[in-house]
């Protein structure tokens, strides 16, 4: 075994590696740029190097800045983790040019597999079935949309380089090929630095099912069961489990006999992932999709019921060790889910958010784990990939995995950072899911049933009650006493106080308090008066914390976690999570410009603006795309919301932008006939 192992990645996949190699006693480096300076995979590192700035290019995609922290540690191996490097096979052959182990396979087979157009020609001659799709590699736009006409609609690009979703393009509408084509190479150049693509069938209601290879350097391969990822949204995982109800043992055999001969077919030697797309109607007509030759996000699940750490087969493989285990040695048991934990807003799209993270509780020990990067007090940034953490949960059976895991959902708080995880708690309570009736295209279908119906308005007087009891100024300071918002007044009840209150993307909401006796009457809405209106309910903070409310309403107990940051306070209660801030209706009426404009177009999440394609004084139809918004290697078209002309552009390529900014402003075309 090493005994000094680089870790050449960040957040949870890095502190995942750092545990395995902790329990092994081989000694870790963690690197890390100038954003993850504070980051928990930099703390829990025996040493941490620093690599360069916050943009990847220059510090965790740099091979030889990674090569310098190697060679300055005492490194004798290299973990590349998953995205990043790890599927480079420039970086496999550097690090054995300077005499490192690479914890991955031969760079022979990352350069076969990560192609996939070589790909599933290799597989197809080792009688694996494949997608019906494009042939040859370097295809031109007019040659994709030649193949895709070919095919028919409708139609998957997939950039030849990369994985996880990223760059992959559904088409219905031969209309919007050329289109579509030019945002898959960007995307593809951005995260893969390769814009090459492919373009395959594409199988309605399909499954996604993958199988766990191991093969050491000895001739022995074996697969570790399946995995189902069907559950997606913009074609990433964000919910996997082991085994899926689909594969019966003769099936499972079967697919795992495949994967083992495409593992073969290209000299494989480590943990990998052979991805096949299943119709749903049709389980035995499988076909092979890719290779991955790393580390998957999801391998806790195989964990899980196999009972073996991958992390730790990989060093031993690594090593030259033999696996110690043939296939008859492999056995399933009992049932484990995972769920990814990402910075996003499912309600706007799933689109990325990001912030500094006020308030962390994540689930852990007996049948739940916990894989995180996350510590209290550091930025998520929108410089990287989303996803803060995974929590999986193991059962003697599916229906116990479920049940734990949308229970320690319900318990994950992450405070100053929209996240999904209370719409993964109520994807995983959905009939289809329970049932075991997945497909690709659930979330996307059926994603209006996921989201909450609204925002509670408890959330609203709870807010409102935090303020109402914001603390008094500090002895012998001084108080304008007709600054307290305590109602008070001369004789009579006591007035109300009018807050208005909103959540980024939403309208303003009126919130009235008014103190009585002991407790503080709230009325939550725009109801003017009291007299003739709703009956206000009667509310009390029983207990705060430093990071946790407890109020009663109308003889109703609230907990809610609770954090304040400086644009207003955060409540989370299930997973959910909502940013309640302070709007000044005065303000916007003499001339803040507000996102809700009709004419006023706004960042929809943190990011960089890379492509800007009008000017002040353009004429511009309804829907025209104006500006393209990238964020954790995603890509936001923003198009003008009706025709009109182009009166405000307050950003340029490489303008770094946050949520909700002001981007540009269209002016709507006059009416026909207006003065």
């Amino acid at each position: 075994m090493f005994s000094t192992v680089l870790v050449a990645n960040r957040g949870e996949i890095a502190v995942r590696v750092i545990r395995t190699l902790r329990a092994l006693g081989v000694r870790s480096v963690a690197v890390f740029s100038d954003a993850d300076a504070d980051a928990r995979h930099v703390r829990e590192a025996d040493t941490a190097v620093r690599i360069g700035p916050a943009a990847a290019a220059e510090s965790y995609l740099s091979v030889e800045r990674l090569l310098d922290a190697a060679r300055r540690t005492g490194a004798e191996a290299v973990h590349p983790g998953y995205g990043f490097l790890a599927e480079n096979a420039d970086f496999a052959r550097a690090c054995a040019a300077a005499g490192l182990a690479f914890i991955g396979p031969p760079a022979s087979a990352i350069s076969l597999m990560g192609d996939k157009i070589r790909a599933k020609e290799t597989v197809k001659a080792a009688g694996v079935p494949v997608v019906p799709g494009s042939s040859g590699s370097g295809l031109s736009d007019a040659e994709l949309v030649a193949a895709s006409r070919e095919i028919g609609m409708p139609v998957l690009l997939k950039p030849s380089a990369g994985g996880g979703g990223k760059g992959m393009r559904l088409v219905r509408d031969e209309a919007v090929l050329a289109e579509e084509i030019a945002a898959a190479r960007r995307e593809a150049r951005s995260s893969f630095g390769d814009d090459t693509l492919l373009v395959e069938r594409w199988v309605d209601r399909p499954r996604h099912i993958e199988i766990q290879v191991l093969a050491d350097a000895h001739g022995t391969v074996v697969h570790l069961g399946e995995r189902e990822c069907s559950l997606q949204r913009r074609h990433q995982k964000v919910v996997e489990e082991a085994p899926s109800v689909l594969l019966t043992p003769e099936l499972r055999a079967a697919m795992g006999a495949a994967a083992v001969e495409a593992a073969r077919s290209c000299g494989y030697v480590g943990a990998g992932t052979v991805e096949f797309i299943v119709p749903g109607g049709d389980p035995s007509s499988y076909y092979f999709m890719e290779m991955n030759t790393r580390l998957q996000v999801e391998h806790p699940v195989t964990e899980l019921v196999t009972g073996l750490d991958l992390v730790e087969q990989q060093l031993r493989v690594a090593a030259g060790a033999p696996l110690g285990f043939d296939q008859s040695g492999v056995v399933l048991t009992g049932h484990a889910i995972e769920a990814r934990v990402c910075a996003e807003d499912p309600a706007r799209g799933f689109l990325p958010s990001g912030g500094t993270v006020l308030a962390l509780s994540e689930p852990s020990g007996g049948a739940v784990r916990t894989d995180s990067g996350l510590v209290a007090g550091v930025d998520t940034g929108s410089t990287y990939d989303p996803m803060l953490s995974k929590v999986i949960a193991y059962g003697p059976d599916r229906d116990t995995a479920l049940r734990v895991l949308r229970g320690a959902l319900a318990d994950t708080v992450i405070l100053g950072v929209q996240t999904n995880a209370g719409f993964l708690r109520r994807l995983l309570a959905h009939p289809d899911v329970v049932s075991g009736n997945l497909d690709t295209g659930l979330v996307e279908r059926d994603l209006p049933s996921l989201l909450p119906a609204g925002v509670p308005p408890e959330v609203y007087a709870v807010a409102a009650l935090l303020a109402a009891a914001a603390p008094a100024p500090a002895a012998g300071a001084w108080a304008d006493p007709f600054d307290a918002a305590d109602g008070w007044r001369l004789g009579g009840t006591p007035a109300w106080t009018v807050r208005h209150l909103r959540l980024p993307g939403q309208d303003p909401v009126a919130v009235r308090t008014r103190p009585r006796g002991a407790a503080t009457e709230v009325l939550v809405g725009d109801a003017g008066a009291p007299a003739g209106e709703p009956e206000p309910v009667r509310g009390r903070i029983v207990a705060r914390g430093a990071d946790a409310v407890t109020v009663e309403i109308d003889g109703v107990t609230h907990r809610f976690a609770h954090a304040a940051s400086p644009e207003g306070t955060w409540l989370g209660r299930d997973g959910d999570g909502w940013h309640v801030q302070a709007h000044d209706p005065v303000a916007a009426a003499l001339g803040g410009r507000g996102h809700t404009g009709a004419g006023t177009l706004a960042a929809p999440m943190p990011g960089t603006v890379t492509v800007v394609k009008v000017a002040v004084g353009d004429l511009v139809a309804a829907g025209q795309s104006l500006l393209v918004v990238e964020a954790m290697k995603m890509e936001h078209v923003i198009s003008a919301p009706h025709a009109g002309t182009v009166t405000e552009l307050d950003v340029t390529p490489g303008s770094t932008v946050a949520m909700d900014q002001v981007l540009a402003v269209v002016a709507p075309e006059e009416e026909e006939g207006a003065a």
